[in-house]
């Protein structure tokens, strides 16, 4: 009796073919969808409260005639469409679905390519995982933690006399993209660190590169935060002391490396070759095949005479 594909035993190497993999990844979708459209059903629920929380940094105003949105210093959030709020509504249950899912599909999509992988690249995946995740969300929270004081400040550039009108969709995106803008940076360490783990790049090139990666986070900081020194300054600091201590890394583990391999030499320094010659002992002589066959037979008759005590005088 045939056995299904899910009872057949697994290579240890992961190899299998095309068909299954393509099966293998159908369940794995389909378990990241069971968990994702229940917890959808329950953020339906507090799509509100997680909307209201994005958007709290935006300082309200109780009206348009309050002093203080004719001054600039809040704004009027709205909503603009019928079909506005609902789909706002939607959008945030998705988001927090997503948000609330991931540690199945992260594992779903971790469970699917960690066959196909060596040991070190397992052991630099999980490490990759355990260092990442506490940088992203640390960046997530530094990204929330500007908003509220990034926000006034951009709103003080306003007309004197006019009002700000401030979508709800487009603070939740900003707030998103914001986020996910400083989660992404704070992974630049943890790419340094791969690359020199995987022998591409030295320590001492890391440390070579510090000027213009100064100037490259000052610049990347710049383009990605509101236009306020303030967040630009947040972004930057954080993320060049973590450039060093990735610099620090390196060279630490460069020096591991060294001790262990032994000290390895400069791109102009040349290696030692004993130049001795090796005695290889006595030789045997060599025959040569005859030029031609009738050589050949000549040396076999010869040969056949001599066996049998005689040799052709003649």
């Amino acid at each position: 009796m045939l056995k299904s594909a899910r009872k057949k035993p697994k290579d240890p190497e992961g190899r299998m073919p095309l068909v299954d993999h393509l099966r293998e990844l159908r369940n794995r979708l389909l378990k990241s969808l069971l968990a994702f459209l229940p917890l959808m059903i329950v953020a339906l629920f507090f799509s509100k409260d997680i909307a209201e929380f994005l958007s709290a940094p935006v300082p309200r105003c109780l009206s348009e005639q309050d002093p203080a949105a004719q001054a600039g210093k809040c704004a009027v959030l709205s909503q603009i469409g019928i079909t506005s709020p609902f789909t706002t509504y939607v959008k945030v249950a998705i988001m927090a679905a997503l948000v609330a899912s991931a540690p199945v599909w992260l594992y779903q999509l971790w469970a699917f390519i960690a066959p196909g992988l060596h040991r070190n690249e397992k052991k630099y995946a999980v490490s990759t995982v355990v260092v990442g995740t506490p940088l992203f969300v640390f960046g997530g929270y530094l990204a929330y933690w500007i908003l509220p004081h990034a926000v006034p400040l951009l709103l003080s550039f306003s007309v004197d006399g006019s009002v700000n009108y401030i979508t709800v969709d487009d603070m939740i995106g900003m707030t998103i993209k914001l986020v996910l803008a400083f989660g992404l940076a704070f992974q630049m360490p943890l790419l340094l660190a791969l690359l020199n783990a995987g022998g591409v790049v030295s320590g001492r090139r890391m440390l070579g590169w510090w000027r213009g990666m100064v100037m490259g986070i000052a610049i990347f900081s710049a383009i990605v935060t509101p236009t306020d020194p303030l967040s630009m300054v947040a972004l930057a600091i954080p993320m060049t002391a973590l450039y060093f201590a990735a610099v620090a890394f390196a060279l630490l583990n460069d020096r591991r490396k060294s001790r262990r391999e032994g000290p390895e030499l400069s791109d102009d320094e040349a290696s030692t070759l004993d130049l001795t010659p090796e005695d290889v002992g006595p030789g045997e002589p060599v025959r040569t095949a005859p030029a031609l066959p009738e050589q050949a037979s000549g040396e076999a008759d010869s040969t056949a005479r001599r066996v049998n005590g005689y040799d052709d005088i003649t």
